[in-house]
């Protein structure tokens, strides 16, 4: 397929909430850039050639107050695609501005469930209400952490997403080390809760894309809120990869593809914007 040049922006690390199964440490989640600083992003991005997709995470992004009142709105005046991962606490509100704002530019909101910090029932409602604002070829995708010891709760919470005429998509638990080692028991809930072989459409099961052609770096990075680029999340994670800071001015993209030498890619963003050699499914 062809590539969707992506770029994901961690654009603030505050964050309302506090999952237990966050694998996001409590000193990243704080902080976010100045109003200088978010300049700085915006010029970056106005000087990007061609159109790229940038995807908007945190923390929560709407849980800071530059997020809708100074990136977003800068965001629209460029010539770039929008999208954002949200846990949709924001007041609707906020959400409709955000719709409002960039409005033909949004490719995709991923609306994390969390249930620990809200009803099944509340939450539904804001999404249903959400699509309803968005067009068609606009996706909401109402994704949630397979948390052991919930399983049999998220398979009514896969169902209710799905009456309400949504789409449910699954992850595995992550740790700082890979996935969560499930129990027997736990992992034949996990399968009956993303198939068998899931696509990176369908679910997201942090898979090894090792030894193949990978253009993380050329045409997708990761960024996070002080202006450090590196080319995916498991390079970073490892202390590589590291592209240069956007703010300083000497990010550099990689000219050329390499083949992956790593165990899991924790997110399906570069599957499903053809940044993988063999995997070809979009958006998701």
């Amino acid at each position: 397929m062809e590539r969707s040049r992506t770029i994901e922006w961690q654009t603030n690390g505050i964050c309302n909430y506090d999952c237990s199964y966050c694998i996001q440490s409590k000193k990243y989640r704080q902080g976010h850039p100045s109003d200088e600083e978010i300049d700085g992003f915006l010029a970056f991005f106005a000087s990007l050639p061609g159109s790229w997709e940038i995807k908007m995470s945190g923390g929560e992004p709407f849980a800071f107050p530059g997020f809708l009142g100074r990136i977003v709105p800068g965001l629209a005046q460029l010539p770039h695609r929008v999208s954002v991962l949200t846990n949709l606490s924001a007041p609707a509100w906020a959400l409709r501005r955000f719709v409002d704002l960039v409005g033909d530019k949004l490719v995709i909101i991923s609306a994390s469930l969390h249930r620990e910090f809200i009803s099944v029932e509340g939450f539904l409602e804001k999404a249903v209400l959400l699509r309803s604002w968005l067009r068609p070829e606009t996706a909401l995708v109402v994704n949630s952490v397979l948390v052991p010891g919930t399983l049999t709760d998220l398979q009514a919470v896969r169902e209710a997403v799905q009456a309400a005429g949504l789409r449910y998509f699954p992850q595995v638990m992550k740790t700082k080390a890979g996935t969560y080692a499930y129990t027997s028991e736990d992992q034949s809930r996990v399968t009956t809760m993303t198939g068998s072989q899931p696509t990176s459409h369908e679910a997201n099961l942090a898979p090894s894309y090792r030894g193949r052609l990978c253009w993380a770096g050329v045409d997708y990075f990761v960024l996070d809120q002080r202006g450090n680029a590196f080319s995916c999340r498991t390079a970073k994670r490892f202390g590589e990869g590291y592209l240069g800071n956007v703010l300083a001015g000497d990010c550099q993209l990689h000219l050329q593809p390499e083949r992956c030498r790593y165990d899991i890619c924790p997110c399906t963003v570069p599957a499903n914007r053809g940044m993988i050699e063999g995997i070809g499914v979009r958006y998701g």
